[in-house]
């Protein structure tokens, strides 16, 4: 957690660094984001989340990593008060495939894909806006331009900022186009 050392403006973001789930780009996409955060009033929340390279029937991109994203936004509204965070401005961030687990959480938020632990995991998990740069997983490969069947957009799925460059050759715009057309269909 990287609180603000000066004005804190009450909201955090959990941040969600890449490294095609196979390992963290935690510094450059994690560490310098939530110290960039927390220098203009915001708290950032660093997850390292896990990375496993097995995939999970209904949620082939990485179960694990979005079991911990939604356990880290119910232990962040959870702890809202005593990390003065409004419970009621919590986002999230991510890049590449961290930019999937930002949509993935903002579309997969009503259902825990884990047992309950404790009280925490009685708090939404459901962010209040994201921010998606550069993500990766959410275009369905051979296809003209459909979105992946795990990332469920509804009119319930949070404002979102999102980020891309045309000619990224690591994660192709058709992963930010889809996304952006399924949240317009959806209002």
């Amino acid at each position: 957690v990287y609180s603000p050392k000066g004005t804190n403006r009450g909201a955090a973001v959990v941040v969600f660094p890449g490294g095609g789930y196979n390992c963290l780009a935690i510094d450059l996409e994690g560490t310098e984001i939530c110290d960039w955060l927390a220098s203009r009033g915001i708290t950032g929340v660093l997850l390292k989340y896990r990375v496993p390279t097995l995939r999970f029937e209904g949620y082939r991109e990485s179960r694990q990593a979005l079991e911990d994203a939604q356990r880290t936004l119910g232990l962040v509204r959870f702890h809202a008060a005593k990390w003065h965070i409004d419970p009621h401005k919590i986002g999230v961030m991510g890049f590449s495939p961290g930019g999937h687990m930002a949509a993935a959480l903002s579309t997969r938020f009503d259902r825990r894909l884990y047992p309950a632990v404790d009280a925490a995991d009685q708090a939404s998990c459901r962010p209040d806006f994201a921010v998606v740069l550069y993500p990766g997983h959410l275009w369905k490969r051979g296809t003209k331009l459909e979105l992946n069947p795990n990332v469920p957009v509804t009119s319930n799925t949070p404002p979102t900022f999102i980020v891309q460059a045309e000619n990224d050759p690591v994660d192709p715009v058709e992963n930010s186009l889809v996304y952006f057309m399924a949240m317009k269909k959806a209002g």
